[in-house]
């Protein structure tokens, strides 16, 4: 309501002014039609009688009022010595007002005008000296009747301010439906924020019903909720992961210690074996804990740092990276001659990460490819790492995407970790990590890229060249 109120005094004196500045400009407006007419009478009276003799000046006086035609409203009064007064038809009106007559009663030294009210009068009157040669030998009186004039103000200010009350009318009204609605949305994502803080995170909006801004606004709070939710929901998931993983190798730890702690440290050969078992496990805890690390930056909107990749030069590095993680045979298949938009370090490690998982699963001197393709179908940049391995069953390949996921009776060393940051790696540069079979025979993982990542191809260059 406070709003509304504002708005209405703002929107009030705005109208109000202008109300104003209309009836001010048409008043001026007729009065400035009133001096100009007043000017052109006075002026064509006096050509008239200026160069007639001092004896002729009555008479051509009384044949030019006889003779002219003054429009309605219109009057004049001739004052000559003698005393001699000259009128035109409604002059004797005029000369019955007592302003009027001391204005003609002696010849003015200048013309002037005025604004002559009272006594049945509202009139400008413009009252100029007779000159006869160098003598002025009289006054003359032209009047113009404002009352028409008047009265056309008083219906333009009348007009004025009746659309001015139904402008502010509609203005506050207006204003009022359009703030009780938007404050109701308002209170209404008050209200719900409040009840989220409480513990309700299942509170949404809802659809409004509406197409416009405050719709908007509300679909905007309810995706954010979502998107809220999603990450809580991400979170609780990642800490559950987190506690279940640790432990694993907390209790290995703990029991090793215990059994050392009841035979004593007599034994170098056992405390040596029982030191080396609890820093693998450490290790293994870092690795998982960086890996977890990772995978919440991944959330993040500033996760990746995107910088042009020649894409032909990314991939031999990768490969020549990757032949140092074991003895295989490596081969790079078909690659596209692009430059592409991404994180060079984070798609090098998950790429490197998608090598490691081929060199475990496979033997000595097995085949291991890496290839890029263009998809037909929507332009995308698939990243391929093909193993001559034993593969994974289609029904177990959802699983093994998931954290800490890893094939039915898999016992590999590893965190379970490695497929998730791969997929989490191509999510933030806006694609996604698939698996299937190889042509190898063994397991296919591709990093899907959308074509957005495409800077230019050597078609491009050639083309601009």
């Amino acid at each position: 309501m406070r709003f509304s109120a504002f708005l209405g005094v703002l929107l009030l004196v705005v109208l109000l002014a202008s109300t104003w500045a209309t009836w001010r400009s048409f008043s001026n407006r007729s009065h400035a039609q009133a001096a100009s007419d007043l000017t052109a009478m006075v002026q064509d009276y006096s050509s008239t009688v200026s160069t007639q003799p001092l004896g002729s000046v009555g008479p051509s006086t009384v044949q030019y009022l006889s003779a002219t035609v003054l429009p309605a409203g219109e009057e004049m009064i001739v004052s000559l010595p003698g005393p001699r007064r000259y009128g035109s038809s409604g002059a004797s009106t005029l000369l019955a007002n007592p302003e009027i007559t001391a204005l003609i009663h002696s010849p003015p030294t200048s013309t002037f005008t005025k604004t002559v009210e009272g006594g049945g009068l509202n009139a400008m009157v413009m009252v100029a000296p007779i000159r006869n040669g160098t003598a002025t030998i009289g006054s003359v009186l032209a009047s113009y009747d404002l009352s028409p004039a008047a009265a056309d103000q008083r219906s333009v200010l009348r007009f004025a301010l009746t659309e001015a009350a139904l402008a502010l009318a509609a203005g506050v009204l207006g204003a009022y439906l359009l703030l009780r609605r938007l404050l109701g949305t308002v209170g209404r994502i008050t209200t719900t924020a409040k009840t989220i803080e409480e513990g309700d995170l299942e509170r949404r909006l809802g659809d409004q019903g509406t197409d416009d801004e405050v719709g908007e606004l509300a679909a905007t709070f309810d995706a954010m909720l979502d998107r809220i939710d999603e990450v809580m929901a991400i979170q609780r998931r990642l800490l559950a992961d987190v506690s279940h993983q640790l432990k694993t190798p907390l209790t290995v730890i703990r029991g090793h210690l215990e059994v050392l702690a009841r035979t004593g440290l007599d034994d170098p050969e056992e405390v040596s074996e029982t030191i080396t078992l609890v820093v693998a496990e450490v290790d293994h805890m870092r690795q998982l804990t960086e890996q977890l690390l990772l995978l919440g930056r991944s959330l993040e909107r500033d996760f990746i740092s995107v910088d042009e990749v020649d894409l032909r030069t990314f991939i031999g590095d990768v490969v020549a990276a990757g032949s140092m993680l074991g003895d295989r045979r490596f081969e790079v298949g078909h690659v596209e001659d692009l430059v592409v938009a991404v994180d060079e370090a984070k798609l090098r490690g998950a790429l490197l990460n998608l090598i490691d998982n081929a060199v475990k699963v496979t033997t000595s001197g097995e085949v291991i490819e890496v290839a890029t393709t263009l998809r037909s179908s929507d332009g995308a940049v698939l990243l391929t790492v093909d193993d001559a391995g034993p593969g994974i069953p289609a029904e177990q390949r959802a699983t093994v995407l998931a954290r800490f996921g890893r094939p039915d009776g898999e016992t590999t060393e590893g965190s379970g970790l490695g497929l998730a940051i791969v997929g989490a790696v191509a999510q933030a540069h806006g694609g996604t990590l698939e698996i299937g079979t190889s042509h190898l025979g063994g397991l296919s993982a591709t990093v899907v890229l959308p074509p957005t990542v495409i800077v230019r191809t050597s078609t491009m260059e050639e083309s601009n060249q």
